[in-house]
């Protein structure tokens, strides 16, 4: 039997050693301020202080921070709220982008190119912070939730992935459904959605990370802390360190236990979504026709 192995030569061995050993590295420098914040929230605040230089381990156990963090009732609600934006705006948001999408990638639609155009016109030119908060306030939605919801309904990138997505399909399944009678409707919901899950899928993913990470917009619609998102306040807690209600009741408490909690409240608030992700990571690599046309 003749052999058909394909013979590597030296140089393409040493690029691939010179590659592996540059991606594990790399590895290490993303991971490594992530396993810094997990280690420093489970030291004891004392060695925690004490300590200089790279942080390899957690300096002792203690747990302490998050003991503080759990029992504080903002971080709860805090959470509350952020679950609320991140299921119903995240819904909202991917209702509102295939529907734009499918009308956008409809071949029959009279004047797409001038709609499309308008709506890319908005990636670059907005009409700012101010105006944004004028409108927002004028039509009541100053302190609501729905001021989280509403104006961020569609993002344009996401929408111009969807209706990509949407137009690659083969234009001999819409016909198909036609000739069967289906209606606009039917064929969004039983071609289009199916078929371009992936898709879906992945802006799920983008929404709703940017739901959970979401605080500039709170902090400026928001004024009821009872309505505010867990990040907002997590961001409160770096800004001003006002660690009170948490650290304890003495001073010294306080002093040492601040920076603890500052990385139990990150963890707490990270977790979350990183779990999530593993469910989501297989839509990344099917492409949109898949399962699509059967042979």
């Amino acid at each position: 039997m003749a052999n058909n192995k394909i013979k590597i030569g030296l140089p393409e061995r040493i690029f691939d050693v010179f590659n592996v050993i540059f991606m594990f590295l790399l590895c290490i420098i993303m991971l490594y301020p992530f396993l810094y914040v997990i280690f420093a929230s489970f030291s004891e605040p004392a060695k925690l202080m004490a300590h200089s230089g790279m942080l390899l381990s957690p300096q002792g156990l203690s747990l302490d921070a998050y003991e503080s963090v759990l029992q504080n009732p903002r971080v709860w609600t805090g959470y509350k709220n952020t679950i609320i934006y991140v299921l119903f705006g995240t819904a909202f948001n991917i209702v509102m982008t295939v529907l734009c999408a499918y009308g956008l990638s409809r071949k029959g639609l009279m004047f797409t190119r001038v709609i499309t155009i308008m709506i890319v016109f908005t990636m670059y030119f907005s009409g700012g912070m101010i105006p944004t908060y004028l409108v927002v306030r004028g039509l009541g939605l100053y302190n609501s939730r729905l001021a989280l919801i509403i104006p961020g309904a569609i993002n344009t990138f996401n929408m111009i992935i969807m209706r990509t997505a949407m137009a690659a399909v083969p234009d001999s399944l819409e016909e198909s459904a036609r000739l069967e009678g289906a209606s606009h409707l039917q064929v969004l919901f039983k071609i289009m959605i199916p078929v371009t899950m992936p898709t879906i899928a992945v802006l799920i993913l983008y929404y709703g990370v940017g739901h959970w990470n979401a605080w500039f917009n709170a902090s400026i619609y928001l004024s009821d802390p009872a309505k505010q998102p867990l990040q907002l306040f997590l961001r409160q807690i770096l800004i001003t360190a006002n660690m009170g209600d948490m650290a304890g009741s003495s001073s010294e408490d306080q002093a040492l236990l601040a920076e603890t909690i500052k990385y139990a409240t990150i963890v707490v608030a990270t977790v979350p979504i990183l779990v999530l992700y593993p469910f989501l990571q297989k839509y990344f690599v099917k492409g949109v026709m898949v399962g699509s046309l059967k042979g």
